[in-house]
């Protein structure tokens, strides 16, 4: 199969990044990747899903991962996964000595190692510049499930009709559940055998990256976690700050102790982001060097600045989030810029994963959350038309229509976009140009 063929294949099956933005997997594949890498780094805390599945498909994750790199080119095939994850690495050892060119790249237990940039660099030695792309170093990079889709897509004939997600923290049960893309939040947290605290917050996404969710939202290609969390808890409390507010305790206490900086992961890789200048800069409302302020889109929004290394408990992180968007909305694009060396220093100012977890109050939870991978039923879905960066889906299906379980529902957009399918099989009863919601019918078996 060359390029444009599977470029096709993944287009029409929907499949994106599991994870994070849900960048479009068709246009990963080029022929100037030297070097693909499989992230099961497992980058936030609490999050399991990656290395769960990994171990029960290491066979069928690898083969098409090593297919990947065959119709790209690559030579060096990497799977990036942390030591720890000890019951994968044996599943992966059992099968990757029949697949040329694939090595494992072990990594520390330390956060952020599932940061691409900072992956990159820890399996290659490579460094990927400010601003730019890992493809322009010849290196792509996949994350295990969206590898597992791609199985999926070309040796069943199967589209991206339902998620892994993690669900933990305050539950009864912690899981690891395959869902339908579009069912509730709330559906998805039930199944972990309800919460355990009163007044309980849904992060969805990591404790380092998430964001506060409701339980109507629908289920998305990229959601990988859900956090049940009390009201109280610092990530929530962090989360519900205002920024104007930010500011002003930022003006008062600030002392200028750089750690923010010392201990930015771009920031140790060359990367010209330095935090502490910008609160500095923001807090006095200095503008005599604007470039502290342009540097502000090298931020990988890592959150290690604000739930980690301030001791004041300021928000440079989510400061810099907003600096960021104002740019981007006045039309501003990252400058041209080169990453400076990577210093010896970089080795002892990795942040330790248990350290971590301990800082924000989250050791409690870190409990083992089995996999459930027998899909889930549901009854009605809201399918949304944008679940990834690009142009949104353009729905082919109207009000009143009947569709079946993997049906496409949405064709790709014009431009950077991917189809989307119906995730049970029901009647359409909604459709305009955000989304799509289908209802079971009696007498029809959901997902089937």
């Amino acid at each position: 199969m060359d390029i444009k063929e599977l470029s096709k294949k993944l287009q029409q099956s929907g499949i994106v990044g599991a994870g994070g933005a849900g960048f479009p997997t068709y246009a990963k594949l080029d022929e100037r990747a030297e070097t693909i890498i499989l992230n099961c780094a497992e980058c936030e805390p609490l999050l399991r899903l990656h290395r769960q599945l990994l171990e029960k498909y290491a066979r069928e994750i690898v083969e098409t991962f090593c297919m990947i790199g065959r119709t790209v080119g690559a030579k060096d095939l990497v799977i990036g996964i942390k030591k720890a994850y000890k019951k994968t690495i044996e599943a992966l050892n059992d099968c990757i000595g029949d697949y040329e060119g694939v090595r494992l790249g072990l990594l520390d237990e330390v956060y952020p190692a599932g940061d691409e940039v900072v992956l990159i660099y820890e399996v290659t030695g490579k460094t990927v510049r400010p601003g730019g792309l890992p493809i322009e170093i010849g290196v792509a990079v996949f994350n295990v499930e969206t590898v597992y889709n791609v199985y999926r897509a070309l040796k069943r004939e199967t589209p991206v009709t339902d998620k892994l997600v993690s669900v933990v923290a305050e539950v009864e049960h912690p899981v690891t559940v395959r869902v339908p893309i579009g069912c509730t939040i709330d559906e998805v947290v039930a199944m972990a055998g309800g919460v355990t605290t009163e007044n309980p917050v849904y992060f969805i996404g990591g404790p380092m990256m998430g964001s506060i969710g409701t339980g109507v939202q629908p289920v998305m290609k990229t959601t990988n976690a859900i956090l049940v969390l009390p009201e109280e808890h610092l990530i929530i409390q962090s989360k519900r700050r205002k920024a104007s507010i930010d500011l002003k305790r930022a003006a008062a206490s600030c002392c200028q102790c750089t750690m923010c900086t010392d201990l930015c992961p771009r920031n140790r890789l060359g990367h010209p982001i330095e935090p502490h200048k910008f609160m500095r800069a923001a807090t006095c409302k200095d503008i005599q060097d604007p470039g502290i302020f342009i540097n502000t889109m090298f931020c990988c929004s890592c959150g290690l600045c604000e739930l980690y290394s301030c001791m004041q408990g300021l928000a440079p992180r989510t400061l810099m989030a907003e600096y960021k968007a104002g740019l981007r909305k006045a039309g501003l694009k990252p400058p041209l810029a080169d990453a400076k060396p990577v210093g010896e220093e970089r080795e002892y100012r990795k942040v330790p994963m248990k350290r971590l977890m301990a800082r924000l109050n989250l050791t409690k939870y870190d409990r083992e959350a089995p996999l459930q991978d027998v899909p889930a039923k549901a009854g009605k879905v809201k399918i949304m038309l944008s679940q990834h960066i690009g142009a949104p889906a353009r729905p082919i299906v109207q009000a009143g229509e009947l569709v079946e379980h993997g049906q496409m529902i949405g064709e790709p957009g014009n431009g950077l976009s991917v189809a989307v399918h119906a995730s049970i099989s029901g009647k359409v009863v909604e459709v305009n140009e955000k989304y799509v919601i289908i209802e079971k019918q009696e007498g029809r078996v959901p997902n089937e």
